[in-house]
């Protein structure tokens, strides 16, 4: 029998109705004869409210491991509500927390990493005939504390539930069909893929994309876990993220993305010697701050250079604030900061045998007047960053540059 991880984000669970919903298309798989294990968010907009609660009571300096306690209770209703549901359909469920799972991670509550995974409660479930549903987001810390995976940790919960059953398949259900060579909403003419690559699909979801979170497909590449995005609302093919080898041949292109969350510092005139960026960027990762792409420019005189790097928005402030504390001891005339500005990005495995990319990429955007402020570039992927206000300009004529739009 085939077995197969479904998972199902908040705005798939968000009210009794779509809780019933889901429980429908779970039975549909069950009598069609498969094995399905359900891992499921909490309901939209909860984890939010507990955040909010937490921090109400402290803002700030607030025990972690509390606070994993509190925002994972979320996940302990839906899978609750979902294994009733199923069992008013006549299909044997019960419902597990991440710790009764077997969902093993470290100890840094808030953004902790899975460790491990016994199965056999779960196959024990599979076994007797029983649709285990698990909630993701969460696990058990070697304190045997809750801990919970950060932001987006149901997609990495079900990766890992898929690897360790070794389930053929790990369906992800969401509020979209499945994978575009863009933005929809931006790029009317984009088009549904009906696949993509690991690599591509882990570039595309670490540049912007919102369909898969980062970390999960960095898990299903590593295992080999076969994944699909799916619509949990309409009952269309959705898109397979699989191994190179699975596709016949690859696009030159698969994807133009996009992230709004960036910001452009440069830091003026500091002096060109050795050790200068460690200087400059050791501070920052001290903070825990994330420097992205970097340019560095030489001076006319040749002792001075200007060198600039992107940063996420949020965490522009502090950015600041710590270049201008080093500011004496390192030694540069001043920080520029720009929030204004957004990444574009274009990925595709098909460049790594092919020639031209680069300059297809840097002509479309001259021919419009697009000034590139700063370029980086990887194996399968060419990011430059622009001006926000030419955002959907540039995501539009780098789509149909790379004959992407729709026949």
């Amino acid at each position: 029998m085939t077995l197969v991880v479904q998972k199902f984000g908040g705005t798939s669970v968000a009210n009794l109705d779509r809780i019933r919903h889901v429980a429908g298309r779970v039975a549909r798989h069950v009598r069609a004869g498969e094995r399905v294990c359900v891992v499921v968010s909490a309901m939209a907009g909860t984890t939010n409210r507990l955040v909010e609660w937490v921090t109400g009571i402290e803002p700030v300096h607030y025990d972690r491991a509390e606070y994993d306690t509190v925002v994972a209770s979320g996940e302990q209703v839906t899978v609750g509500l979902l294994a009733i549901a199923l069992q008013r359909l006549g299909v044997p469920a019960r419902s597990f927390l991440g710790w009764q799972a077997g969902i093993r991670t470290d100890g840094a509550h808030g953004k902790a990493r899975i460790v491990e995974i016994d199965p056999a409660p779960l196959r024990a479930c599979l076994e007797a005939g029983v649709v285990p549903v698990v909630a993701g987001f969460q696990g058990l810390g070697p304190d045997g504390r809750v801990t919970t995976l950060g932001r987006g940790g149901s997609d990495t919960s079900a990766v890992a539930v898929a690897a360790a059953l070794g389930a053929d398949r790990c369906d992800i259900f969401t509020d979209v069909d499945g994978v575009y060579t863009s933005d929809p909403r931006v790029v009317p003419k984009a088009r549904k893929l009906e696949r993509i690559t690991y690599e591509e699909m882990l570039e595309m979801a670490s540049l912007g994309a919102k369909v898969l979170q980062t970390r999960s497909v960095a898990l299903a590449m590593r295992y080999r876990v076969r994944l699909q995005v799916l619509s949990s609302f309409e009952d269309v093919p959705g898109t397979l993220v699989v191994d190179e080898d699975e596709i016949m041949e690859s696009q030159i292109v698969s994807g133009v993305t996009y992230s709004r969350d960036e910001a452009k510092v440069s830091v003026l005139r500091v002096e060109d010697r050795p050790g200068i960026a460690a200087a400059l960027f050791g501070p920052l990762a001290d903070a825990h701050i994330n420097v992205d792409m970097i340019v560095q420019s030489v001076s006319r005189d040749g002792r001075h250079a200007n060198i600039t790097f992107t940063v996420s928005r949020a965490d522009l402030p502090r950015t600041v604030e710590i270049l201008e504390r080093i500011r004496g001891e390192v030694g540069f005339e001043r920080v520029a900061a720009d929030p204004d500005v957004v990444k574009v990005s274009v990925v595709g495995v098909g460049m790594r045998s092919h020639a031209g990319v680069a300059h297809r990429m840097f002509r479309t955007l001259a021919e419009r007047g697009i000034n590139i402020q700063a370029i980086s570039t990887s194996e399968i992927k060419i990011s430059v960053l622009i001006a926000e206000e030419y955002a959907e300009l540039a995501l539009r004529a780098l789509h149909a540059a790379y004959g992407l739009d729709r026949a």
